[in-house]
């Protein structure tokens, strides 16, 4: 059974970086499209990012393309979430799962957050 643990977030004021990670356990990691999702206080879980399972592809929300890099390393059951030119509307908490979120993989998330 897969498992999806996130780590990596944060506080950081505007302007700042951080990386996302999210380690998989279980062989089925490298076919899936993966994605990121994200959750602010009182609002519902947004798309983020994703990425397919070559890597070579990778799609974004409009509210981080340019700023945010999706990756991943295969080897390493490993996904990265590369967060530069941080603004304050990006603090939330951080998900990883399928990009066809399947329930049972959504994990505890990362808080990220953004100071002023």
């Amino acid at each position: 059974q897969v498992r999806l643990v996130e780590s990596g977030g944060g506080l950081v004021q505007a302007g700042g970086s951080l990386r996302l990670s999210c380690a998989a356990s279980g062989r089925t990691f490298s076919m899936n499209v993966m994605g990121w999702f994200r959750q602010a206080p009182g609002k519902g879980r947004e798309f983020v990012a994703a990425i397919n399972w070559s890597g070579e592809d990778t799609s974004y929300a409009d509210s981080v393309k340019g700023r945010f890099t999706i990756s991943r390393d295969n080897a390493k059951n490993t996904m990265y979430l590369q967060m530069n030119s941080l603004k304050p509307e990006d603090t939330a908490v951080y998900y990883c799962n399928t990009n066809n979120p399947l329930p049972h993989l959504w994990g505890q998330g990362t808080q990220v957050t953004v100071s002023s």
